[in-house]
């Protein structure tokens, strides 16, 4: 074998491996851009938190916001309201698991489900988990909590389910009060 053959093959190495890696990033600067217009826009970003005043918000009454598309309910429970949702065992639920973004686990009390320690705040996903409807709030339905006129899921003072096709307690998002009037969504 002479010395130019020995370069040769050297020389078809190096070929190949340039052509391969021009290969490769012609194939990613191709598929980037497919890749990149799957992450979401910026006005989806800029409202993957709000701040809501909940300043007007009197005992007894709720306020429906929409947030990432979804409305949230909002509520100022009464004290017959906590009472009512706190009197209710665990056994007798269908769903015991609270569903609660902010409390990953815990089980479906009333407590682990309320924003506040003495319960006056609940804010929930306004979506039922049988298909999808907005359920009637301000004491509707047989549990006076929330009721989905669709098909029949009734919903506590708590947003449990008690009765009806839907699977599980209304879904608590990720929230947070940042003042005494103030709740932060996501």
């Amino acid at each position: 074998m002479s010395h130019a053959e020995d370069h040769e093959g050297t020389r078809r190495d190096f070929l190949y491996y340039a052509t391969a890696g021009a290969g490769a990033v012609a194939t990613g600067a191709a598929v980037w851009p497919l890749v990149n217009q799957m992450n979401p826009s910026a006005d989806v970003k800029a409202l993957a938190s709000i701040r809501v005043d909940v300043s007007g918000v009197e005992p007894g009454t709720q306020l429906t916001v929409k947030w990432l598309g979804k409305p949230v309910f909002i509520r100022r429970r009464t004290q017959e309201e906590i009472d009512l949702a706190r009197s209710v065992a665990l056994e007798d639920l269908a769903d015991t698991s609270a569903e609660n973004a902010n409390k990953p686990g815990a089980d479906a009390s009333d407590e682990n489900r309320a924003m506040d320690e003495n319960g006056e705040w609940l804010v929930m996903m306004g979506v039922c988990t049988h298909l999808g409807c907005v359920p009637l709030g301000d004491g509707a339905g047989d549990f006076n909590g929330w009721f989905c006129p669709c098909h029949g899921s009734h919903y506590d003072t708590s947003g449990r389910i008690r009765k009806g096709p839907a699977p599980t307690n209304l879904p608590v998002p990720v929230a947070e009060f940042v003042d005494e009037a103030t709740i932060k969504l996501g």
